[in-house]
């Protein structure tokens, strides 16, 4: 089997990883983190003249065609990078969830805006309750002529602050803990009743509290059938958790490297430390931790092309369950080998972990997913 990437894949990744290492230093993040927005708009634009903004969109829509294993290697990059713009809000799950739509009329006049970076956007799923179940949804869509009125609040909307347009999940039949009868809206920011409340996460990501008030919508705006949103959400899934654990991988091998470079420089007793015995085995345990992490990251890519649906979920469960326990372990090591240092806002070392940290929570952590993987494996 082989696990190269093609030319095509290995010319995005090398384009993305030269940005991350000649124009995205510590510094310049920072700085965007600092700002009002906490984003650039001006590597946004050059994201959309590079063609990373069309990875995963299809050819008619002005896209690239990618498959999950482009999405894979850019996401991988980004992640060296720590990189704060909402490529994956936007592109992966906002634009991931349009693509599956079967609205096409919605996806022709949307898709192409994300991917000449005018629209930016975001899946506004999370309510104060629900924690990691999707389908617990108290939000609700009342059929209303022509339309529907949405009344609820979503809470840790990513990069909600910046987006333009909303994907909502709302409920139109059913009680709150129901699969069925939830529905996926369309509604922009702007639009009268949404109010939004931007705030940031301690990894520097914005998130936002969004609220939604007789906010009215045309039947237009529904991504697919009335009721069937979570089918719609359970396709698009898998590839949302792999691009989330590309990024963590690439997260992961920097703090890796990072860390046995230091090894190298740092002294105890006129000795580079990267000498002790005890702390090569610690290197060697999360050398491998990495390994293991990018060849479960492969057998899921791997599937993603494959048509056993079954199999890939259960290695999509497993990959995420395996990212929080190894990130925690590689997390863990590179601020201990640093020492002080390493928990100081200058050194760029805690801030990887805490961006493993968010990935580690986002879409279900690695108690959830474990649990999920122990259904499937049951239920078989």
């Amino acid at each position: 089997m082989n696990f190269e990437f093609t030319e095509e894949q290995t010319m995005i990744k090398d384009s993305v990883s030269r940005f991350v290492r000649d124009e995205y230093d510590f510094d310049t993040r920072r700085a965007i983190v600092d700002s009002d927005e906490g984003i650039s708009r001006e590597f946004w634009s050059m994201f959309a003249e590079l063609g990373w903004l069309s990875v995963p969109f299809a050819e008619e829509y002005g896209g690239f065609g990618g498959s999950v294993e482009d999405i894979a290697a850019v996401m991988e990059e980004l992640g060296k990078g720590i990189v704060i713009e909402p490529y994956a809000s936007t592109v992966v799950v906002f634009g991931g969830l349009l693509s599956a739509s079967d609205n096409n009329a919605l996806k022709a006049d949307v898709i192409p805006s994300i991917i000449d970076g005018s629209c930016m956007g975001s899946l506004a799923s999370v309510e104060v309750q629900s924690r990691f179940e999707m389908a617990d949804v108290a939000t609700s869509a009342i059929a209303t002529d022509g339309g529907y009125k949405i009344n609820g609040e979503k809470t840790v909307v990513a990069n909600g602050g910046t987006a333009d347009k909303f994907i909502v999940t709302a409920r139109t039949s059913g009680d709150q803990f129901d699969y069925d009868g939830i529905s996926l809206f369309l509604v922009d920011a702007s639009a009268p009743g949404v109010t939004v409340k931007s705030y940031k996460m301690m990894d520097g990501q914005s998130a936002a509290t969004v609220s939604f008030k007789d906010v009215l919508v045309s039947e237009s705006q529904l991504l697919n059938a009335v009721g069937k949103g979570m089918d719609l959400i359970e396709q698009v899934m898998p590839q949302i958790l792999i691009a989330l654990s590309a990024e963590a991988l690439g997260i992961m091998s920097t703090l890796n490297s990072t860390t046995v470079e230091y090894t190298k420089v740092r002294k105890q007793f006129d000795t580079p430390i990267s000498s002790f015995q005890v702390l090569q085995h610690r290197m060697v345990d999360t050398f491998m931790a990495c390994e293991q992490t990018k060849s479960m990251l492969y057998r899921g890519l791997c599937q993603a092309g494959e048509d056993d649906r079954n199999a890939l979920v259960k290695t999509v469960h497993a990959l995420k369950a395996m990212v929080a326990r190894y990130g925690k372990l590689i997390g863990e090591e590179a601020i201990q080998i640093h020492g002080g240092i390493g928990m100081t806002d200058e050194l760029n070392i805690g801030h990887y972990v805490k961006r493993l940290m968010m990935i580690n929570v986002s879409f279900g952590d690695g108690d959830f997913h474990h649990q999920k993987f122990n259904q499937l494996s049951y239920s078989v």
